[in-house]
């Protein structure tokens, strides 16, 4: 795992940011589930009536997926994938107490073997008391232009935060 603060020069991460967190036209899209069984088929899970999220899809199976995909080009330039598999925003609203989602790998539905050879990287849009946690008991705190990255076999999961009104990240799945 690699951890990387002040992972872009700061105007470049202050566009981004702003693009993302400010009122814009920047299109958030309502999902009814946060901890999916199968990725490629998002189910409401009875269980789960309470957790939501709002999602952007940059870039989805090998196709881009958004008009605003342009705008990350410098993040990709410094990741310099050979390949992308998908490239996913999520924001997830603050709660009364911080809710951690289930484990899972971003690339569900796939061979067990291939994940192994593919990478995920989770970028932090803004700071808050949210985090990333791996299935290994590890934490990553949600700092604003910070990049981790790890296999993508890796089972992590998102939280929500309770001192911001949001906490969003971008997830990145790729082949070095």
């Amino acid at each position: 795992m690699k951890i990387e603060d002040n992972f872009l020069k700061q105007e470049e991460f202050d566009k981004i940011q702003k693009l993302m967190m400010e009122p814009s036209n920047f299109p958030w899209f309502y999902s009814n589930a946060i901890d999916y069984k199968d990725y490629s088929n998002a189910i409401d899970y009875k269980d789960d009536v309470d957790k939501f999220q709002f999602l952007h899809m940059f870039y989805n199976k090998n196709a881009p997926n958004s008009e605003f995909l342009e705008d990350l080009s410098p993040i990709n330039q410094v990741l310099n994938p050979v390949s992308l598999w998908r490239i996913k925003a999520n924001l997830l609203t603050r709660t009364p107490t911080i809710v951690e989602n289930k484990f899972h790998i971003d690339m569900g539905g796939m061979s067990e073997e291939k994940p192994k050879q593919w990478t995920t990287s989770i970028f932090y849009i803004n700071t808050n008391n949210g985090y990333t946690k791996f299935e290994n008991g590890e934490k990553v705190e949600s700092v604003a232009n910070r990049m981790v990255t790890f296999s993508a076999n890796l089972k992590h999961t998102g939280t929500s935060c309770t001192d911001e009104r949001t906490r969003v990240v971008i997830n990145f799945n790729y082949f070095k």
